[in-house]
């Protein structure tokens, strides 16, 4: 099939119909049924049933459908990058982050760089670690953001922020003196949150449990950082959770201690070794760990 055929294939396949698919492409109907009478002579058998004017997709379009989906895409990709070639349209950032930071930190980092860069256009997708090296190294992202240093042989990792492992609790769960010092294992009580198997900061959590002779029981177990931070901050237990997430948490309703001993958790900027960052995603990236840096330095002196 060239790609005329499968663009109108698409087209049919999304609306139903000839007289849509048209309208869609701006072409004309006869255009439509000519290109898609074309495809399916080349392919040596018809892709659709007609009946009474109307179009019904044979099992093999849709299965032709679902393989050439992502060559869509990327005929819809070079489009929009043509016609902003053509404007002169700013660059564009392709920013992914790990959800906690998206949530965290990202809000008040992309405010800031928008005062220089107001019209330049970023996508921002968030996903984990190992769906970030992936997007890095297949070129769907500019750069991108996570706790974990993934290691990878075509992955620079920057380390450009860093606190310490922090203790949540619900506020009113200890005594102003208490809350001065630092949390050890031993302290463990009641209702602790933990987070799903796999996850990195759940398996140092519990090692640094284990060092100190505490077995972690954990009645509830969530995916994301931000849902146990959410269950701290309603009053449904203790988390123990990555700086980030803690210092965005709502103050009147929750309390935080520093983790003992100290373990520090690190915010890395992650980009493909071969790729070097555009001006725009390196003021970004600046603006995202100076924004992390004053989250943490205002939570220490709250």
């Amino acid at each position: 099939m060239r790609l005329r055929h499968i663009e109108v294939f698409h087209a049919i396949m999304q609306v139903g119909t000839i007289s849509g698919a048209a309208q869609v492409l701006h072409i004309s109907q006869p255009a439509v049924t000519k290109v898609l009478q074309h495809a399916e002579l080349q392919l040596g058998m018809p892709l659709f049933e007609r009946v009474r004017g109307k179009l019904y997709p044979k099992p093999e379009a849709h299965r032709l459908f679902a393989e050439t989906e992502k060559l869509n895409r990327d005929l819809q990709g070079i489009r929009r990058l043509a016609a902003s070639l053509k404007s002169r349209a700013v660059e564009t950032v392709r920013l992914v982050s790990t959800p906690t930071i998206a949530i965290s930190v990202l809000p008040q980092a992309m405010t800031v760089w928008r005062r220089d860069f107001p019209q330049a256009r970023c996508e921002l997708s968030t996903h984990h670690t190992s769906e970030i090296v992936n997007a890095l190294r297949l070129g769907e992202a500019d750069l991108a953001l996570s706790l974990q240093d993934p290691r990878h042989p075509g992955i620079v990792a920057e380390p450009i922020a860093h606190g310490m492992l922090t203790v949540m609790a619900p506020a009113g769960t200890w005594s102003e003196e208490e809350a001065s010092k630092p949390f050890t294992a031993e302290g463990l009580s009641g209702e602790l949150i933990g987070l799903t198997d796999g996850d990195p900061l759940g398996e140092i959590v519990v090692a640094a449990c284990e060092a100190q002779g505490v077995q972690p029981v954990f009645h509830t177990v969530v995916q994301t950082y931000q849902i146990a931070r959410s269950l701290v901050e309603a009053g449904a237990g203790k988390a123990v959770l990555d700086p980030f997430t803690a210092a965005s948490a709502d103050p009147a309703r929750v309390q935080c201690r520093p983790w003992s001993p100290a373990m520090p958790v690190h915010l890395y900027l992650l980009t493909a070794s071969h790729s070097p960052l555009s001006h725009g995603a390196r003021e970004l990236a600046n603006c995202i760990g100076a924004t992390a840096r004053a989250l943490l330095e205002k939570k220490g002196s709250a």
